[in-house]
């Protein structure tokens, strides 16, 4: 049983799918007539009841049998009289009622070409309008988005009918969303706008230049995919030639770098001499299912589009379902009227089912945000008539009425009877077309499973690529009257320095401009907690040295679209401990851009975040370290510097990389004396992967980095008045770490005791340990030991603190035991 029309409409126009796709109820049904009676039986069951009631007659042969027989035959022959009589009259009433009948009909017919014709009087200003929309566009452009609908459809289909082959390995649809996507992509221009689309705009990324070939290769998994090389799963666009960003996963996820991507071509289309191409009239296009809006990424980033003003066009698709979840459960209002508090946002809201609507709105939305009106968000009204993905089953949560609803509406079926109606194409040129796109997406299937397969060799291939950097050995030894600067004064006159020279570097983070530009002559300025970016916004400028709003996630979003647009942002968290709201764009989206996009993109970012303990009075959440964490990342490098020298060295290594690079500075570290030297000239450039000497010794060998590098040699000056050779290397970077350095010092001292902040259990001591038992097995006497903190978080009174944290004493006494075995 099907909606009524009234019903229908308003699953249109509300999306309320629950409620408004319920079945029609019949209601008492059972007592309705049935089989086209009056309710007391039709001619049918008259002749039944007669026919049971001569059988009732009869008798025995007897007299009175007799009598009644020859009654019963008197009446009969009566009765058969009456019964031709009856047939006669009959007859000539069957003739009437023909005759009534005919005349009926040929009066409904009258009236009937009646109303037709008043009718077409009618339909001529529609006719008359929709030939006048489809004027506005060639014919031939139109009958190719029909074809580029349809092909995008039937690689849908061949994608499932593959996939129960185990010939493609899994699958999720733009079905339904094909209307919508080719009307936008006539608005946008690839290679010149920027796009970061999600996993159901097939349709779109056709419409921008992406073969069905191209699309299938990465569907069948193979080497020849230019999106990911087979890394990725169906679905996940990119094309650095389009501009079409590598993909992730992550619902929502997208949002923010596509905000940092529009904030940099901002930034390059005024400065030519940055060598990197953007344009003054650009939009970044970014998509996403209503079911994405729920995520907090998507409303930071439209915090940022509209404090900055910036040119995002934001599309959501609204099918009615996140997965199995209605649209009525994940939020109280459509994402439209959610949306309207935010200010210089313009919002428009669309059936995404209808080909020329979409068409129209696309070409005032976008002409007005390339005009400089800020950012726009259409939200689209869609169907989905597939599944979610192959994975799944929506019959199982959908009710058949609701599925017959979504055939009902479909945007392909839509544009065909469009086209038709408007002369574009004859119904059989349609059938045509559509016979067209299945043997284009039949051929590009042979050719995409006909296509090379993957090397297993190759899968470590575009993890990282290291920059060539040669070890400029130890940093030059301080001489008379040197002016030696803590670690946390080297950090600040790095980034100085490097601003200065490379205009690509911009700092940004909660606090690390000086102050508004308006008082900043009357002010001191802040730069930062640590005082480590004090004076760049007076030396740069708010374009490179600027706050961000108190959003970690936000923060190191807009480095990655950034940096894909080819600068070097220096994004700041402001406290490890704070870290975690931004772990999906580190973990998700910088770290597996190189690998995830087979090479084709990068992310240079250097990720500036304060660390550690030490401090009495940080307590849980100003004193943690957790780097193991973060070394668990492949794409991700991490250095860990302990001193001046090696801050500046290093910091200027990370920005000559051209992977995200998380740089911990250790809060305790920044002002301590004993972290000064002189601040080393400018090509005092410290490799990733090289460890350096503290001391050096024959009996021990200690490894460590951060802040217990100090209390290591604090406890090996102990162990030396007690005649103990100890040998302490500095990792300063843990991915990659400086393996050969600690095998060759344990081949010689036999011994290897591991030290850190971090909690003992799962820390990046565990990963040293697992690999020198591996590597260093024949050079050790004695087992390999560890000293960290105990399992519990971080204390706020002085006294719990050390007892927590690693002690000189604490790892002078591992010492001792490993010396002693």
């Amino acid at each position: 049983m099907g909606l009524s029309r009234s019903k229908a409409m308003r699953a249109v126009a509300d999306r309320e799918v629950v409620d408004l796709r319920a079945p029609v109820t019949d209601g008492d049904q059972a007592s309705r007539p049935r089989n086209g009676s009056n309710g007391h039986g039709g001619p049918e069951v008259a002749a039944v009841a007669d026919d049971e009631a001569e059988l009732a007659v009869g008798g025995e042969g007897t007299k009175d049998g007799k009598k009644k027989d020859g009654r019963a035959g008197k009446a009969k022959a009566k009765k058969k009289a009456a019964k031709a009589g009856g047939k006669a009259g009959k007859k000539a009433k069957k003739a009437a009622e023909a005759e009534a009948k005919a005349a009926k009909k040929a009066a409904k017919k009258a009236k009937k070409a009646k109303r037709s014709k008043a009718a077409e009087e009618t339909d001529t200003p529609a006719r008359d309008d929709l030939a006048a929309r489809l004027a506005a566009y060639p014919a031939e452009e139109l009958r190719h988005d029909f074809l580029l609908a349809c092909i995008s459809r039937a690689i849908d289909d061949r994608e499932i009918a593959l996939q129960k082959q185990s010939r493609v390995f899994f699958q999720i649809s733009g079905a339904g969303h094909e209307a919508l996507l080719l009307g936008l992509a006539h608005e946008l221009r690839p290679g010149y706008d920027w796009f970061f689309p999600y996993y159901r705009d097939l349709a779109l990324v056709l419409g921008l230049g992406v073969t069905p070939e191209e699309v299938l290769l990465q569907a069948v998994g193979s080497a020849e995919d230019p999106a990911s090389g087979g890394r990725q799963m169906p679905a996940h666009w990119g094309d650095a030639a389009r501009h079409i960003v590598t993909q992730s996963s992550p619902t929502g996820s997208q949002c923010i770098p596509a905000v940092g991507c529009a904030e940099a071509g901002r930034y390059i289309v005024r400065r030519p001499q940055l060598g990197l191409t953007a344009h003054g009239d650009e939009i970044t296009y970014v998509s996403l299912g209503e079911g994405a809006t729920s995520e907090g990424e998507f409303w930071e980033s439209l915090n940022t589009a509209c404090t900055e003003h910036l040119p995002v066009l934001y599309v959501v698709a609204d099918n009615g379902f996140a997965i199995s979840v209605p649209a009525s459960e994940q939020a109280p209002a459509p994402i439209s009227e959610l949306v309207r508090g935010f200010a210089g946002l313009h919002v428009w809201s669309i059936d995404g089912t209808d080909y020329l609507t979409v068409r129209e709105t696309a070409k005032e939305v976008v002409s007005k945000v390339r005009a400089g009106v800020g950012p726009a968000l259409i939200h689209a009204r869609v169907t989905r008539p597939y599944s979610h993905s192959a994975a799944d089953t929506q019959s199982k949560y959908r009710l058949p009425q609701e599925l017959e609803w979504e055939t009902l509406h479909d945007p392909i079926d839509n544009l065909e009877r469009t086209l038709v109606e408007g002369g574009i194409i004859t119904r059989d040129e349609a059938q045509e077309i559509r016979a067209e796109a299945k043997r284009i997406v039949a051929d590009a299937a042979k050719k995409a499973l006909a296509a090379a397969r993957p090397d297993p060799s190759t899968v470590l291939d575009h993890v990282v690529a290291l920059p060539d950097i040669p070890d400029p050995g130890e940093a030059p030894p301080a001489k008379e009257g040197d002016e030696l600067v803590a670690m946390g004064e080297a950090i600040r006159r790095t980034l100085h320095e490097v601003m200065a020279a490379d205009e690509r570097v911009r700092v940004f983070g909660e606090d690390v401009a000086d102050a508004r530009e308006a008082i900043l002559a009357d002010v001191e300025g802040k730069g930062g907690v640590f005082g480590t970016t004090h004076g760049l916004q007076r030396s740069f400028g708010r374009a490179r040295c600027y706050n961000t709003p108190l959003a970690e996630a936000n923060i190191i979003g807009r480095a990655v679209g950034q940096a894909i647009r080819g600068l070097r942002p220096a994004p700041e968290i402001q406290f490890f401990d704070y870290i975690w709201p931004a772990m999906q764009q580190i973990r998700s989206e910088a770290a597996t851009i190189r690998w995830r996009s087979n090479g084709a993109f990068t992310c240079p970012t250097v990720i500036r975040v304060p660390i550690g303990g030490y401090l009495q009075g940080g307590a849980i959440w100003h004193s943690q370290s957790g780097e193991s964490i973060f070394t668990h990342v492949p794409g991700l490098l991490v250095a860990f510097p302990s001193r001046a020298s090696d801050a500046a060295g290093l910091l200027r290594a990370a920005f000559r990389c051209d992977d995200p690079v998380l740089f911990l500075e250790h809060k305790h570290l920044l002002r301590q004396p004993y972290t000064r030297d002189p601040f080393p000239p400018a090509d005092h450039v410290i490799p990733f992967g090289r460890g350096r000497y503290v001391t050096r010794g024959t009996d021990l060998t200690i490894v460590t980095w951060g802040a217990t590098v100090e209390r290591s040699r604090q406890a090996a000056e102990q162990l030396a008045q007690e005649g103990a050779s100890v040998e302490i290397i500095d990792l300063r970077t843990l991915v990659p770490w400086d393996k050969e350095m600690v095998a060759e010092s344990v081949e010689r001292t036999s011994r290897l005791l591991v030290v850190h902040e971090d909690v003992l259990r799962s820390g990046f001591g565990a990963e040293i340990v697992a690999w020198a038992a591996d590597q260093t097995f024949w050079d050790l006497d004695a087992p390999i030991g560890r000293v960290g903190a105990k399992e519990c978080h971080v204390a706020y009174a002085p006294e719990l603190e050390r007892a927590i944290l690693p002690q000189a004493e604490d790892i002078a006494a591992a010492a001792r035991q490993l010396l002693a075995a």
